[in-house]
């Protein structure tokens, strides 16, 4: 009988976690278990609920535990511009910056040819179909420097031609960069420079 089976497999799985290798995981999970009280037992309850009521946004994709996120109900925030992102990280790094007033709308990725993602795959029906009920005046285009994130930046923006101002982040983002990873200065900078495309 192993003794330690059930905390190796937990060890297993927070491994499998961004950021976290084998021997990070080991060490959280042994820091959970001697706080077991203060962390371990918070945290699995807390995950439970997640796991039961989190879900994504029908509007925008975003994350949270309603139909409608707190952004797409938020009526300060109705004021003609959708800030178009690949997936909810970056959507939370745009707020973390606390720079863009406006709504969102997340792809859910980006197009592929080579792993056979096209628009029917990502959110890009549903982005269309936003800018001809809402009313839409801005399209801001945050997706990544990256050539799948342009080749989807320039499909959007073909799909979108003469219905809106097409923008997207400018100064600031590095080639290959993810929103994700850059920090708040540099997320301000590049929505406050973006350019018409």
């Amino acid at each position: 009988m192993n003794s330690t089976r059930d905390i190796d497999a937990l060890i297993e799985m927070m491994a499998k976690l961004p950021g976290l290798g084998p021997r990070s995981a080991r060490r959280a999970v042994l820091h959970l278990i001697r706080k077991r009280e203060l962390l371990l037992m918070p945290l699995a309850d807390q995950m439970q609920r997640v796991a039961a009521t989190a879900r994504e946004c029908d509007n925008c994709g975003n994350v949270g535990t309603t139909e409608l996120c707190d952004i797409c109900t938020a009526e300060k925030r109705a004021n003609g511009q959708i800030c178009v992102v690949e997936d909810v990280a970056d959507l939370w790094a745009m707020e973390r910056a606390k720079v863009f007033k406006g709504r969102y709308h997340v792809l859910g990725g980006t197009l592929s040819a080579l792993d056979q993602i096209g628009p029917e795959q990502l959110r890009i029906p549903k982005l269309i179909d936003r800018i001809a009920t809402e009313e839409i005046t801005e399209v801001i285009l945050a997706v990544g420097a990256t050539v799948d994130g342009q080749t989807t930046a320039h499909y959007i923006a073909d799909q979108l031609e003469g219905r809106v101002r097409l923008t997207s982040l400018a100064q600031g983002v590095p080639i290959g960069g993810e929103l994700d990873y850059l920090d708040d200065g540099t997320i301000t900078a590049a929505l406050n420079a973006r350019k018409d495309i």
